[in-house]
């Protein structure tokens, strides 16, 4: 099944998207977010190609709320978790960090994942309990002092609370910080060790279904705000605290906690 998505997912980006890099125009969603021709037309392909893979229910970001609802519960025997364009901003204005985002899921937990950046040519992928790679190799790629002050983080400032938002912009505990607007390679360069910490206010399974699976096969811990079980509480708004090694892990979970 692995090589059968990836294989998917390197057509529709080759075919479907990257013909319209920079040549579509932006539209807004009611809550205000973009999209564009090439995010409804890659949906399209991805989901007809994944279910000749194997027929299950199949979830997209651009589908209307009511439709995601459904198929999420039609999904708990499997799902297709699908982000046509994750980071569609930065698409619109050419900048080269956006990403196919596709998982499948089974009792709303991932078993596989692959995230494709076409411009990178960077394709992460993990199945449960086979490991999580870049292009053939194993992640992580590398692995970083265990200490919270010389750490790189990877932060959505956007979508924390003000109080924890105005902590870590003022007093941050780690050495520096960076926040490119794809959530999907932000948990794949995680994983890879090229940050250290991440932290986000609230995602949608196809924000975090792929990623949180391979940065869990590279060997990294997350959690939530408020629960040490990553996958507890509602799939519709999971706020992550993640960190590639553990005693690090540790480290910036209570920070964060404590400073909520």
């Amino acid at each position: 099944m692995l090589e059968q998505v990836t294989a998917v997912v390197r057509d529709v980006a080759q075919h479907v998207i990257l013909p319209r890099y920079l040549q579509v125009d932006r539209q807004v969603k009611l809550d205000g977010s973009f999209f564009t021709e090439a995010d409804v037309a890659a949906q399209k392909a991805l989901l007809a190609a994944l279910q000749q893979i194997c027929p299950a229910a199949a979830m997209g970001e651009e589908m209307s709320e009511q439709e995601q609802e459904e198929q999420w519960q039609k999904g708990q025997n499997g799902l297709w978790s699908v982000d046509p364009i994750d980071g569609t901003s930065n698409f619109l204005n050419g900048l080269p960090y956006f990403a196919i985002s596709v998982a499948f899921m089974e009792q709303g937990k991932s078993i596989l994942g692959v995230i494709y950046n076409p411009v990178t040519n960077e394709m992460f992928h993990a199945t449960k309990g086979g490991g999580a790679f870049l292009n053939g190799a194993r992640l992580p790629l590398k692995k970083h002092v265990p200490v919270l002050s010389r750490s790189m983080a990877n932060v959505d400032l956007k979508r924390l609370d003000r109080q924890l938002a105005a902590k870590v912009a003022a007093y941050p505990p780690y050495a520096s910080q960076r926040n490119y607007g794809a959530c999907a390679l932000e948990w794949c360069y995680t994983a890879a060790g090229y940050f250290d910490l991440y932290l986000h206010g609230g995602q949608k399974p196809w924000d975090y279904a792929a990623g949180s699976l391979i940065l869990a096969e590279a060997g990294g811990s997350m959690c939530g705000f408020d629960q040490d079980d990553y996958w507890a509480g509602s799939p519709w708004q999971r706020s992550v605290i993640a960190a590639l090694d553990p005693g690090l892990f540790v480290q910036w979970r209570d920070w964060v906690r404590q400073n909520r």
